[in-house]
């Protein structure tokens, strides 16, 4: 069943597209990461998901229907995000015991319970508490609250490295627990992609690629090696990456599409065949350029 289907979706602000032409479907009870540089339009999708924002053209469907201002789509959708806010007339435990009244599938166990583990204090309000610890609160309201379709836009924004840990294990066994679509936002797959079962990569409000982790990891290969070697074997092969790291000495990333036979002569020539880190693969692909930042000082 689909929980998110986008057509040809587009959102425009003035001469500016947010999201251009972007099509895909986010199957139900499925970890997808939605990785892409900052200002790729990332939160902007994200809001025309969970009907925040109306689209321009296009088509967009959540749970079947147009998700802007939608009860169905609001009933079964929980965005947690750095700029949620809450009333500063209630106390932290105060506003878990609210949650519990508005979310049906809320775990009021699972939410103190991960409250003490935190070291919160009941009696504090959220505008008093620190960037870090205000990451951690929203972070237990969305996994509590255990909507069909949740949503973390860059939630750990803040969190120290054992808290963002912390919270990619809660996460994991709580979805593990009770399955259900789960959107993460990041432009750190390096610590999410064990989680993601697929990831949606976008480039200035592009799709460039929507595929299975375990296939994105797959996706390029490096090779490394003598400059005039390395540029003679690649004569006819475009390059997603391609960099000088020493004298006379270059690495290229490319698709990882070659056969074995032009991998064999690539060793030949004493050309060396590397893996590529899923997070840098995302890097080159994201890139203005295919030389990165040193096209900067070329």
């Amino acid at each position: 069943m689909k929980t998110v289907e986008c057509i040809e979706l587009t959102k425009q602000y003035g001469k500016t597209k947010a999201i251009n032409n972007l099509s895909f479907t986010l199957s139900e009870n499925k970890i997808t990461g939605l990785i892409g540089r900052n200002g790729a339009g990332k939160t902007t999708l994200l809001k025309m998901i969970a009907g925040y924002l109306r689209h321009s053209s296009g088509e967009i469907q959540v749970f079947g229907v147009n998700p802007f201002n939608s009860l169905k789509v609001s009933a079964n959708t929980i965005f947690i995000d750095n700029g949620m806010s809450f009333s500063n007339m209630l106390t932290l435990l105060e506003l878990l015991e609210s949650a519990k009244r508005f979310y049906p599938n809320w775990n009021h166990d699972l939410a103190l319970k991960l409250f003490d583990y935190f070291s919160f204090s009941p009696n504090l309000s959220h505008v008093n508490l620190s960037k870090g610890m205000k990451s951690t609160f929203n972070m237990i309201i969305g996994l509590a609250a255990r909507c069909p379709l949740t949503i973390f836009d860059e939630p750990t924004s803040g969190m120290d490295a054992g808290t963002r840990k912390d919270f990619y294990r809660a996460l994991l066994k709580d979805y593990i627990a009770e399955p259900r679509t789960i959107i993460l936002s990041s432009h750190l797959i390096d610590e999410v992609e064990d989680i993601l079962e697929e990831v949606l990569l976008i480039k200035n409000g592009e799709k460039l690629l929507h595929t299975p982790v375990e296939e994105l990891k797959e996706f390029a290969i490096g090779i490394r090696g003598k400059t005039e070697a390395l540029k003679e074997w690649m004569e006819k092969i475009e390059p997603i990456y391609i960099q000088e790291i020493g004298a006379n000495i270059s690495y290229a990333v490319i698709k990882n599409d070659r056969s074995l036979i032009e991998l064999e002569n690539a060793k030949a020539i004493g050309l060396e065949v590397v893996p590529v880190p899923t997070e840098d693969i995302c890097t080159y692909l994201t890139s203005k350029t295919k030389g990165g930042i040193d096209h900067v000082f070329s």
